[in-house]
């Protein structure tokens, strides 16, 4: 296996189908930038940002060309789905303009379930039996897809490039949706409105509130176990006020179990446990109303399909096929 991935390969040598739309985001979003540059916080930086990681996605295909094999190639895919940690706090650069939603979530979940799951979950399991499964749920989120990837990678190369291309244009989509749909969440909204508006069901709009404050309150659940304090940690360095309708913990997740059910029935059985306690955490944390997860775990299906449609229809040539050129695998 160590020989093989450095095994040199005939494959496509141009922008993978994943670096392709991650250029397609940049640019919509470095047009978006130059017409609200004038409101932004730092527009400039935030278009070098965008040229820098332009130039490195070229870089990197050049490098391909010199070397190409299954492990330059994979460095590709992951490069560009390590990006995604920049890409979502960059959300919160453009929906910190609009006024909040979050009282419109707030109240909708109010009159759905007669107040607010996100309390009633944390406040009647706070012991560290329910707090550490679930923080251990919601933290696997990025592992659980590193170990889709490595699957494909390991087993069926052949359709890496559809599965990295799926995962990250959902990503985009939900970014999208972030962008012109500004809601913080119950972790940010329900400390700026006060809890005790929270308990008399009251929410009130707070327009551009999260423009100026980006406090993020600790975390409920079992202060001292160990996963709490991972995600308490990772959530402390690179939480926005953004990105909870809808989930795209819930989204994407549901669209990796997808993936690992079609790769794998025994892959899909070890995944599911974290699965259904990261859904769970998204909820106990506060990171999200109800209504984002069961919002998230929907969408997951509609995405899955407009993904994959559109992979199919502009790249009918999989890069990654140890096929000649001209041939062609069911992706």
């Amino acid at each position: 296996m160590a020989l093989d991935i450095f095994k040199r390969v005939e494959t496509y040598k141009g922008l993978f189908a994943i670096e392709k739309i991650s250029l397609i985001y940049n640019l919509l979003t470095s047009v978006l930038v130059v017409i609200l540059y004038d409101l932004m916080d730092h527009p400039a930086q935030m278009l070098w940002d965008r040229a820098l990681i332009a130039f490195v996605t070229f870089l990197l295909m050049y490098l391909y060309r010199l070397a190409p094999c299954k492990f330059s190639a994979f460095v590709r895919v992951v490069i560009q789905m390590s990006l995604l940690s920049y890409w979502y706090p960059d959300t919160f650069e453009f929906n910190r303009l609009f006024l909040n939603l979050d009282h419109v979530f707030a109240s909708a979940e109010q009159s759905l379930f007669g107040g607010q799951p996100s309390i009633w979950f944390s406040r009647c399991l706070p012991q560290m039996w329910v707090s550490e499964p679930l923080n251990l749920g919601y933290f696997f989120y990025y592992p659980m897809m590193l170990i889709i990837i490595l699957w494909y990678f390991i087993h069926r190369y052949d359709l890496l490039e559809k599965v990295s291309f799926v995962i990250i244009t959902s990503f985009f989509i939900y970014y999208l949706i972030y962008i012109f749909v500004p809601v913080a969440g119950p972790q940010f909204y329900f400390p700026a409105i006060g809890f005790d508006q929270v308990a008399q069901g009251h929410f009130p709009p707070i327009g551009d509130y999260f423009n100026y404050h980006q406090e993020l309150l600790p975390s409920p659940g079992y202060e001292h176990g160990f996963f709490y304090s991972l995600v308490e940690s990772s959530q402390q360095v690179g939480e926005r006020p953004t990105a909870a309708f809808p989930s795209s913990h819930v989204g994407v997740s549901t669209i990796l179990m997808i993936m690992a059910w079609r790769g794998s029935k025994r892959l899909f059985g070890w995944l599911l446990p974290f699965y259904l306690l990261l859904c769970a955490a998204t909820v106990y944390i506060q990171a999200h109303y109800l209504i984002d997860s069961i919002a998230g775990f929907f969408s997951a299906f509609l995405l899955y399909w407009v993904a994959t449609w559109m992979f199919k229809k502009w790249f009918t040539q999989p890069l990654f096929s140890p096929l000649k050129p001209g041939l062609r695998v069911d992706a």
